[in-house]
């Protein structure tokens, strides 16, 4: 039994750990993104002109995205923070609108936008997701090689997500397999947990990889599980409803547009019902960012306070969700609140970023990362050296088998006197 299940182990480890390796280090990486494309791309953070020198209100905000849709009337804003740091530029997210000559999209060459707030002009534009190795592009491209592997998709399906999703499948079994091989007995759960530090570098490196994965073996079997919700929600959801009714998403019960929709009611009057039902139900937070959907005609708002848009500690930001034609209220969006399944589900981003416990929690998810990687280095590692071995015994056979090795039947006679024949030369002799 042990043979099997240490066969698995190997062969699920040398199918994963290049994938590991690569997931670990970006992930170690982007828990910083803002901060490392902040230092290496300044001209989409920094205003030129010094920025405002207060915190902005939404007016602000609504006001430069009407300026920009007015000025180029082939993007619709996509993402809209409502609110502009003192001497930072406002980033939003923008989408093609259809052309009205051909029927279909425009064509841009990029999706992102950094507005000076005081000129109101451009002041940097760049195309998140496109595969560059550009000071600007080198972030958008980590992030996307963490959980896609930049694979791209095929008749609209996300081929590279659900390739990690298969890889993260396999780690979590792995988890518990290699769990089953680190203890073989119960009295020898101390070796399992220690690290030989004065005997060698192949022992240190076997302790690494064994007594290493059994001390952070919890936060790996999260970063697994949480890992295979986040690339397959297709199996996930279907699972964790059929246990627990799940609430219905702002988008589930609706007609997804083969072209971008035009929404009829504008943001401002979305904003303000936003605003209106955020302060019936005693929300103290403010409104933070405005988000439209252009293929399923939705706004979203969200609700955070400045800089917090990913979420601080928790679940989460609250968002409430409006239908683009008529301004009636179409989902929420509520950290904590829904049934058990819901939760389930709202935990797993908190959770693989680690801002389910705030900063610190960002630098436990890059110190991880780089464990992840180690790990799976130590174990190419003991796996190569396994093989040079058995390369090694398998060579001294046929060199016995084939009369080259006189010098070996000596000291293998000498090894077994008694017996007559050591191990190695019976199996020579196929016996």
């Amino acid at each position: 039994m042990r043979t099997v299940v240490v066969m698995l182990h190997r062969w699920a480890g040398l199918f994963i750990a290049l994938f590991l390796i690569i997931a670990g280090l970006t992930g170690a990486l982007i828990s910083w993104d803002r901060e490392i494309d902040a230092w290496l791309n300044p001209s989409l953070y920094q205003a030129a002109s010094g920025g405002i020198a207060t915190v902005t209100t939404p007016a602000t905000s609504l006001a430069l995205a009407n300026r920009l849709e007015a000025a180029d009337p082939r993007v619709r804003i996509k993402y809209l923070p409502l609110s502009i740091a003192p001497g930072h530029t406002l980033g939003l997210t923008v989408t093609p609108q259809v052309d009205a000559v051909t029927g279909k999209p425009w064509k841009l060459d990029f999706n992102q936008v950094a507005l000076d707030p005081v000129t109101a002009q451009i002041q940097a534009r760049r195309l998140w997701g496109e595969f560059s190795w550009s000071p600007q592009a080198l972030m958008p491209v980590l992030y996307k090689l963490h959980y896609s592997l930049h694979i791209p998709p095929a008749g609209g399906l996300p081929l590279g997500n659900w390739f990690m999703g298969v890889v993260s499948l396999v780690w979590l079994l792995d988890c518990f397999i290699a769990l089953y091989i680190a203890f073989p007995h119960r009295a020898s759960w101390r070796k399992s947990l220690a690290f030989r530090l004065c005997s060698g570098m192949p022992k240190l490196n076997f302790d690494l990889h064994r007594s290493g994965g059994v001390w952070l073996w919890l936060l790996l079997l999260t970063m697994a599980m949480t890992s295979i919700s986040m690339n397959l929600p297709e199996v996930v959801k279907p699972m964790v409803g059929a246990i627990s009714t799940l609430t219905p998403g702002q988008y589930d019960q609706r007609r997804r547009h083969k072209l971008p929709a035009t929404p009829r009611v504008s943001r401002e009057k979305i904003l303000a019902s936003a605003t209106a039902e955020a302060q019936r139900r005693g929300w103290k937070l403010p409104p933070g960012a405005i988000h439209y959907s252009a293929p399923y005609d939705v706004y979203g708002v969200s609700f955070f306070t400045p800089g917090q848009d990913l979420g601080g500690a928790g679940l989460g930001n609250p968002w409430l969700y409006f239908d683009g034609k008529s301004g009636t209220p179409v989902a929420e969006k509520v950290p904590g609140s829904g049934s058990a399944g819901d939760i389930f589900m709202a935990l797993q981003f908190p959770l693989h970023s680690g801002r389910i416990v705030g900063f610190g929690g960002r630098i436990l998810i890059s110190v991880l990362g780089v464990a992840i990687a180690l790990l799976s280095i130590t174990g190419l590692l003991i796996w190569a050296r396994k093989k040079q071995a058995r390369a090694r015994t398998l060579n001294r056979s046929w060199q016995i088998v084939s009369g080259d090795g006189d010098g070996d039947w000596a000291r293998l006679e000498e090894a077994a006197p008694k017996t007559g024949k050591s191990r190695a030369m019976k199996r020579c002799d196929g016996r």
